[in-house]
């Protein structure tokens, strides 16, 4: 299109915000996005698509569409004819209605129950959207380019699938017959901008007593376990204790879908393979941390036990592996070592329980739970050392608790993370390796 036709036109490159593209299409609109997505491709050859950069692939479809409705007269306002033109192209070039919520920064979970429903989460509150699909057929269509770009499929005989998108971002879709109301899509997003301690400490997550003592604890290799329950932080507040981490020490990093972020210039990332179309060829995170232990690791790094792994994490941090972090799913720090107990007898293997617990109270020294509370923040709840074994019961020291006081009139949770009083046994070995944290710090 020519600049003068553009300039008669008002067009500027970027044509409508997040804020337009997220309502629905009115019926016209709707008339006229088919009329026009249809001859678009007919002129415009997809195939050369992926020889151009993004950004001018999406120029040249702006451009297209747009002429496409001056030459048909389409009675809409510049304003309707630009909204138009945009959801063509993130039809053809992303995901269709999902785009603009893509571009939001501020959204960390995009939910779809059905073509019609649509939430998010922002802050740590669902909110639900003016976003809809055209039918479930659409939203099939969106679903199926996801898991095509991964090499995955989605169909009746494979309803279920897990995949990632381009910027990292976890999906997961069900479709019918095992979902009633459609199909069903639900993105966890991937942070593009890391968080930091600073950031933790300004949101309250934890207070600078418990930063410094995480800091130490990682630095000085112990075994640290992280629970809480989805959507808690967990993997935010494990890339974070793994930014403490030497610069000088090699990384192995073991996840089902890559999220973890190191910035040391020596991290080996391993990532979990589903199986394919004939059910063969999965690797799971057992087979991964099993070959992590012949790739001279100084430190292994999990993103979540969920599985039999869970033997082979405990054995790797018995066997020198020292300064091992992972997660787990649990509602409280006690909970935690119960659930890895319990992944540890999905190996089949006939453990004495208190064998078992022995080996787990060697592993691992310090558990750090982590909550989202009904305010949408995320906080760490309780810093505990495991102290060893008192006949079949592994015995825990709570160094640091939240505190909790109320609620205020907007709905805020009240309270602190505060010292219990405990001075923990790991501080003596913090201090002959140079992390001089003073007592005080253990006081409440």
């Amino acid at each position: 299109m020519s600049t003068t036709l553009k300039s008669r036109l008002g067009i500027v490159e970027s044509i409508t915000g997040p804020a337009d593209r997220i309502r629905p299409m009115t019926a016209l609109e709707l008339e006229w996005k088919q009329r026009t997505y249809d001859k678009l491709l007919q002129v415009l050859d997809l195939s050369l698509m992926g020889s151009v950069e993004d950004e001018q692939a999406r120029s040249q479809i702006r451009e297209i569409g747009l002429r496409l409705l001056v030459e048909a007269a389409a009675p809409l306002s510049l304003g309707q004819r630009q909204f138009i033109v945009r959801r063509i192209e993130d039809e053809v070039m992303g995901h269709g209605p999902l785009e603009p919520l893509l571009a939001d920064p501020t959204i960390s979970d995009i939910l779809v129950n059905g073509a019609d429903q649509v939430y998010v989460e922002r802050r740590g509150k669902l909110e639900r959207t003016e976003v809809r699909f055209n039918d479930d057929q659409h939203l099939l269509n969106i679903i199926d380019r996801i898991v095509s770009a991964v090499g995955r499929r989605i169909d009746e005989s494979s309803p279920m699938v897990d995949a990632r998108l381009a910027d990292g971002s976890r999906v997961n879709a069900i479709i019918p017959p095992l979902a009633l109301n459609g199909p069903v899509v639900s993105i966890r997003r991937f942070a593009v901008e890391l968080l930091g301690v600073e950031d933790l400490l300004k949101i309250g997550t934890l207070t600078q007593p418990v930063a410094d003592v995480l800091r130490g604890v990682v630095a000085a290799r112990l075994n640290v376990l992280i629970s809480g329950g989805t959507g808690a932080g967990k993997t935010t507040l494990l890339n974070i204790l793994s930014g403490f981490i030497p610069k000088d020490e090699r990384i192995v990093t073991i996840e089902d879908s890559a999220e973890l972020q190191l910035q040391q210039p020596h991290v080996v990332r391993l990532e979990t393979r589903p199986p394919n179309i004939e059910g063969r060829g999965e690797i799971t995170q057992r087979d991964l941390v099993r070959n992590s232990l012949r790739m001279r690791p100084d430190r292994i790094v999990i993103g979540e036990v969920r599985g039999a792994e869970a033997l082979d994490m405990l054995q790797a941090m018995n066997t020198g592996h020292d300064g091992s972090l992972t997660t787990v799913h649990a509602n409280t720090a006690r909970d935690a070592l119960s659930r890895v107990e319990n992944m540890v007898s999905m190996t089949g293997l006939p453990f004495p329980i208190k064998a078992l617990r022995a080996q787990i109270a060697s592993a691992i020294q310090v558990v750090v739970q982590v909550e989202r509370s009904e305010d949408g923040k995320r906080r760490v709840t309780s810093v505990q050392e495991i102290n060893g074994m008192e006949g079949d019961i592994i015995t825990m020291s709570e160094i640091f608790s939240f505190r909790r006081t109320g609620i205020d009139e907007q709905g805020q949770v009240q309270g602190a993370l505060v010292p219990t009083g405990v001075v923990p046994a790991f501080h003596k070995r913090l201090t002959v390796r140079g992390f001089n944290i003073l007592t005080t710090a253990f006081r409440p």
